[in-house]
């Protein structure tokens, strides 16, 4: 049997400190995982479990660089946030086993069409064009756990030309890296390759054509963007 053309390339990032690449399969995000960005979008971040979105393995733009401003959006958005690398796959993962499921981490940005997202939300149509399009999920280098443990905690901020716009801590997500895993894997069966972005802090705001993205996670390292 034989492909009727040749399959496109396997999505991949960089493993820092090697010639590694880690191979992407599915991409999970988390909403709202800062009681503070909850905030901003309207939402009681008392009230609501996490809830999970997907975007396509291909909306990766490993190391960031030089990215496309989309097409069908006047207002773009940045979200900041800590990316998950799973390595050991499962289906109902105990919180308590779901570090060991851990390759490493990685800093990396949920780029979002906020106005599309936002109108097709109040049509009560699916949003997943506002989120999962080429190039929206810029990742940096994957830091294996042995080399950066497990964050709890550190810095996560993100500057545009040089001025802050989000900065909080890892240790205000609401829900845990280990919680997350756990109850993501009662939906579906994770599996080595699939990353998990797990929220943002506040201050989204909106980014310009030629503008410049900083975005850092103490011990993570650096991701810049530029759109163009």
């Amino acid at each position: 049997m034989r492909y009727a053309f040749a399959p496109p390339p396997v999505p991949a990032v960089p493993v820092a400190g090697s010639d590694a690449l880690f191979p992407v399969r599915r991409i999970y995000c988390v909403g709202r995982n800062y009681a503070a960005h909850a905030r901003e979008m309207g939402a009681d971040p008392e009230r609501e479990p996490p809830f999970f979105f997907c975007k396509s393995a291909d909306a990766i733009q490993a190391g960031g660089g030089a990215v496309a401003y989309p097409p069908m959006t006047n207002d773009y958005q940045h979200e900041v946030e800590l990316v998950v690398a799973i390595g050991a796959g499962g289906a109902d993962i105990a919180a308590a086993r779901a570090a060991e499921h851990v390759f490493g981490y990685a800093v990396g940005l949920d780029m979002t069409r906020r106005d599309l997202q936002a109108a097709l939300k109040a049509k009560g149509r699916p949003w997943e064009m506002g989120k999962s399009f080429d190039a929206s999920a810029p990742v940096g280098a994957i830091h294996r756990v042995a080399q950066c443990g497990h964050p709890r905690s550190g810095a996560i901020r993100l500057a545009v030309d040089g001025a802050e716009r989000q900065r909080g801590d890892l240790s205000e997500m609401i829900w845990s890296v280990e919680a997350i895993i756990a109850q993501l894997s009662r939906y579906v069966a994770l599996a080595p390759g699939d990353l998990i972005f797990t929220g943002t802090p506040a201050g989204v705001g909106a980014v310009r054509r030629g503008q410049r993205l900083l975005a850092a996670i103490d011990g993570l390292g650096e991701l810049a963007v530029t759109f163009v």
